[in-house]
């Protein structure tokens, strides 16, 4: 949507919105709800009407061949799926950061929101043994799936961190990539997630994100609804709010692109909810300057 050629200093300030600044309680409650749904989702337990249907960003199947279908309409590969652990495919997510990723052998990479660890496999595959692929996610019942799934594949150059995106356990200026698929938009303080993505990255560092963005403004009751939060559209922040956000954090070459194509599978999220007509997925991307700061 937006190419921002933001000066390195200062960056800009984001447009305020009364949806993107919620309470310190507000925003821990909507993290301890969605830790618990994605708690659900790593245990095999997913409740339907808690974390949305099987075709959902958040819902899936115990049938292995129904979240394939689901990951090959996002845009997997069937080669990029026989290459995980099995289990690793929890049929999450909007799209495949990997494809705009542009990974190179001995990158660094971070994922935010690795859930089972799906893509942090893919990266793997693409960094090889001289790179290194970090999993950042809040939910301790996905860590421990994935880094099961890890030491089943033989992953050596995977690890993963138990913490919030919102405050990242990574070192300063350590980073070469940033990937993500359709989590950004579950996280109360989407300003915070880009000023620490900001701070980890090198210079010259990037963003390759999947995430689901709103078109406009979606109403106060999808806003509050439990479900199309834990399921990836009812938190969603307007597209100027994240190129403001991103702006602000100090990014350059921000570019914004919503697929129209994807509202046939968001309508199958949430049917009969309407959903499709306000939130899009989209690939995020955007640089770290290599100048003064």
């Amino acid at each position: 949507m937006a190419d921002t050629t933001a000066s390195c200093c200062p960056p800009r300030t984001p447009a305020s919105s009364a949806a993107a600044t919620p309470t310190a309680v507000d925003r821990d409650a909507l993290r301890n709800d969605v830790r618990g749904a994605y708690a659900q989702v790593a245990l095999g337990e997913t409740a339907g009407e808690t974390v949305g249907t099987a075709g959902s960003c958040c819902g899936v199947s115990d049938d292995a061949a129904i979240n394939t279908l689901i990951s090959t309409r996002l845009g997997y590969s069937e080669r990029e799926l026989s290459s995980v652990p099995k289990g690793a495919d929890l049929g999450l997510g909007c799209g495949n950061p990997k494809a705009i990723a542009a990974l190179q052998v001995g990158e660094i990479v971070v994922d935010l929101g690795s859930g089972a660890g799906f893509d942090c496999f893919l990266a793997a595959h693409e960094v090889g043994e001289s790179g290194l692929v970090i999993g950042v996610d809040m939910t301790p019942e996905m860590i421990s799936k994935a880094r099961a799934n890890a030491a089943k594949g033989g992953f050596s150059s995977v690890e993963f961190r138990l913490g919030e995106i919102e405050h990242l356990p990574v070192a300063n200026g350590t980073v070469d990539v940033i990937i993500s698929n359709c989590v950004i938009n579950l996280s109360p303080d989407k300003p915070q997630v880009f000023r620490e993505a900001f701070r980890v990255l090198k210079k010259n560092g990037r963003l390759a994100i999947s995430d689901v963005v709103a078109t406009i403004e979606l109403p106060e009751a999808m806003r509050n609804d439990k479900a199309l939060i834990a399921g990836c559209m009812g938190n969603a922040a307007l597209i100027s709010d994240l190129d403001a956000a991103m702006a602000a954090a100090g990014f350059v070459d921000i570019q914004i692109a919503p697929k129209d194509a994807s509202r046939d599978f968001i309508k199958d999220w949430a049917p009969g909810t309407g959903v499709e007509d306000y939130v899009l997925s989209a690939t995020i991307e955007a640089r770290k300057p290599g100048g003064c700061c």
